[in-house]
C-alpha cells in the first residue's frame, strides 16, 4: 500500500453536533469491513498541548496546525487517519485539504438548538468541555465558543454533508464511509 490510498476524514461540525458519536460509530463500520484508522481528537490532543485550554484563536491555531500536521504524517505513512474536531474557522479545514493528498471533509449539519439540547443533555463527554453553551449564553465563556461568541464557519465545499440531526450516527457514518469509497 503506498501513500496515496490512506486518506483522512475530517468530521467537523458545532459543538454537540455529534462529531465523536459519528467518529464511533465510522471506526466501527470501517473495523467491520477490515479498513484501519487512526482517530485524532482535538479534544484529547489539546488536554496534553493545553492543559489549561483558553480557546483563544492563538491557541486554536497552535492545536489545529498541529492536528493537520500529525494527520499528514500519519497518511505519509500509509495511515488512515479520522479528524474529530470542530475546525471553527474554513482556514483550518483548508490547511488539512492543501496538505493532506486525499482528504475528505465531512460536515455535520445540524442545527444550533439541537446542538445546543443534545450538548445540555450529552452522557458520553469523549473528553470534550462540558456545558459549554450554557455557560456561553450565560455569557461566562461566550467569547470562545464556536457558534457563539466565535464564529463556526461552514464548509463551502464539502466532499459530504451529512444531516445528523435527522440520521443515526450509524447512518451518518455509512454516508461518510460512502464518500471515502467514491472518493478512492
Amino acid at each position: 500500500m503506498n501513500a496515496s490510498t490512506s486518506w483522512c476524514v475530517w468530521i467537523t461540525g458545532l459543538p454537540g453536533s455529534g462529531k465523536s458519536m459519528v467518529s464511533r460509530a465510522l471506526i466501527k463500520l470501517l473495523d467491520q469491513k477490515n479498513i484501519s484508522v487512526q482517530l485524532l481528537s482535538s479534544d484529547e490532543i489539546r488536554k496534553t498541548l493545553t492543559p489549561n485550554p483558553t480557546y483563544s484563536i492563538e491557541e486554536r491555531d497552535i492545536v489545529y496546525a498541529i492536528l493537520v500536521y500529525i494527520a499528514k504524517m500519519l497518511t505519509q505513512n500509509c495511515v488512515n487517519v479520522l479528524i474529530d474536531a470542530t475546525g471553527n474557522l474554513r482556514r483550518y479545514r483548508d490547511d488539512a485539504r492543501s496538505q493532506i493528498t486525499l482528504f475528505i471533509e465531512a460536515y455535520l449539519e445540524c442545527p444550533f438548538e439541537v446542538c445546543v439540547q443534545r450538548e445540555t443533555e450529552r452522557k458520553e463527554k469523549y473528553d470534550a468541555p462540558t456545558q459549554i453553551y450554557k455557560k456561553a449564553l450565560q455569557n461566562s465563556v461566550s467569547s470562545t465558543v464556536p457558534g457563539v461568541g466565535q464564529p463556526y464557519e461552514i464548509p463551502l465545499k464539502p466532499d459530504v454533508v451529512v444531516k445528523n440531526f435527522i440520521l443515526t450516527p450509524q447512518e451518518s457514518a455509512q454516508q461518510i464511509y460512502e464518500a471515502i469509497i467514491a472518493k478512492k
